[in-house]
């Protein structure tokens, strides 16, 4: 994506359980944009600001509904639908604290059922304050101590674990290409019922779905690293059962089909954090 600039950078050693990374965007010009996310799974915290001192975001839109008049500072949940952010034709800079699937649970106490797509104002996470501080912060390192120390406080505040689904995450990152629900009852020996309570609470959606959002992301890795000539292989290598299987998963993902975002693949980012393209 050549008009906007990523950073990313892993969290500090004491936040490395519950963040997955920090990532930096910048824009310097002065052309509105749309940028099409895809989910990730991962919910996280957005600071947002443009030179003029205004919000640099416009709206947020998904497939059901648009928000308006965003905050500069908001908690975003895990989202199983792609989104549209909307920036004005100015230049920005984005900080995002990306929270690993588990950490709206372990950071706040929160069952992530209730906060799977929706957005959060700073007034509904008592982070008022820390929105003044951010804004008021002379560089954005300053603005990246403040987040840490933020999230530092919520860890010794609350610091819930689920430490089995914890587990269960780690297992299907590293078993993404093949992963089943069926594979994860067997391998930590709990019940269906039980494991679909408890992920749902923890992640905030059920675990088939969270397998078909990191699946899918892994497809959007692979094509932008150019691993795979052909589609049909990317496909292949994550065991959809066939081509029109993945192309499904693809657009309710991402908005557009797999030959879409490969023929975009100069206006097309991917990272830790996610993917999006313009």
């Amino acid at each position: 994506m050549t008009t906007i600039n990523f950073k990313v950078v892993p969290p500090s050693p004491a936040l490395s359980r519950d963040i997955e990374c920090l990532r930096i965007s910048t824009y310097a010009g002065h052309q509105p944009l749309e940028v099409k996310v895809c989910p990730s799974g991962y919910p996280g915290i957005v600071f947002q600001l443009a030179a003029d001192t205004k919000a640099a975001i416009e709206c947020i839109a998904i497939r059901s509904a648009q928000t308006f008049n965003i905050p500069f500072l908001f908690l975003h949940g895990q989202g199983s639908e792609p989104s549209i952010m909307r920036f004005r034709g100015a230049p920005y800079t984005t900080i995002q604290l990306v929270f690993k699937p588990h950490a709206l649970y372990s950071l706040f106490g929160w069952d992530a059922a209730g906060h799977n797509q929706g957005l959060l104002a700073p007034d509904q996470f008592n982070a008022v304050e820390l929105e003044k501080q951010l804004l008021s912060a002379d560089s954005t390192d300053e603005r990246i101590d403040l987040l840490y120390d933020f999230i530092m406080n919520a860890l010794k505040q609350n610091n819930r674990r689920d430490e089995l689904i914890e587990s269960v995450l780690d297992y299907i990152r590293d078993h993404i290409a093949t992963i089943t629900l069926q594979d994860l009852l067997a391998v930590f020996y709990i019940s269906e019922r039980q494991f679909q309570k408890r992920f749902a609470r923890v992640v905030g959606m059920p675990p088939n779905l969270f397998i078909r959002v990191r699946r899918v992301n892994e497809a959007l890795r692979l094509m932008h690293s150019g691993q795979y000539e052909r589609l049909s292989d990317v496909a292949y290598a994550l065991n959809y059962y066939d081509q029109s299987h993945f192309i499904r998963d693809m657009k309710m993902f991402s908005w557009v089909s797999p030959k879409h975002i490969a023929m975009k693949v100069s206006e097309f980012h991917s990272d830790l954090a996610g993917s999006s393209y313009l």
